[in-house]
């Protein structure tokens, strides 16, 4: 009978020194519980490009999606080398090469280009495209009325812009919405697209400076 109520005492004892430990494991089990949403909670998504960021205008929908010629591909590119690997750019491309101009608009830092399309060169006129792109001086002149150097023209300063270019003119913007024009008549196609050292405005005309002289076709003398 002494050995049973001792036996009884020891498990009533062990059983008490037990209950503390249970209670104390329950414990932590729960807190960890209660954190593990806090520490495995869902990253928060990153923030989207403010709207002011955006390229916008009618002709971005036809940009590539990737490859040469897409703004992805282009923001990893100096905008020279942008422009020669878009094929909408090409003519643009080749009156680069002509005028030597490739060195400087590789070297330009946080500055913006006007980039005029093929169809742009192609609204010229056969005769007189051809005329300003065999003529090296007035191409010169008219690209670098292109470039506003060391200034990277954001959307917000398009209603009312006025920039003073490469070529040591000024040209003015103007618009609203995703509507913008260059000296008041040449349309911006699709804009704010970033490269690595300049933001590009491809441009449905092609901008002549007020200083540039008209290129004409030659004509030959009459006999």
């Amino acid at each position: 009978m002494q050995s049973v109520r001792i036996r009884t005492a020891a498990f009533t004892v062990a059983a008490a020194l037990s209950l503390p430990l249970t209670l104390g494991i329950s414990a932590s089990q729960a807190s960890a519980s209660d954190a593990s949403p806090t520490a495995t909670g869902t990253a928060s998504p990153s923030p989207s490009p403010s709207p002011g960021n955006q390229s916008f205008g009618p002709d971005c929908s036809m940009l590539p999606q990737s490859g040469n010629g897409s703004a992805a591909q282009m923001a990893h590119e100096n905008v020279a080398t942008a422009v020669e690997n878009n094929p909408n750019l090409s003519m643009l491309a080749d009156a680069i090469k002509k005028t030597d101009l490739a060195s400087t608009l590789k070297g330009l830092k946080g500055s913006t280009v006007f980039a005029p399309t093929n169809d742009a060169f192609d609204k010229l006129g056969a005769a007189k495209r051809d005329a300003l792109l065999n003529d090296k001086a007035q191409l010169k002149k008219v690209l670098t009325y292109h470039v506003v150097e060391h200034k990277k023209i954001t959307k917000s300063q398009l209603p009312h812009g006025t920039f003073t270019t490469l070529e040591g003119s000024t040209l003015t913007t103007s618009g609203s919405g995703d509507s913008f024009k260059v000296n008041g008549s040449v349309p911006i196609t699709c804009g704010n697209i970033p490269t690595k050292n300049a933001t590009v405005y491809i441009v449905d005309g092609v901008l002549l400076p007020p200083t540039a002289t008209p290129s004409t076709p030659s004509t030959p003398s009459p006999s």
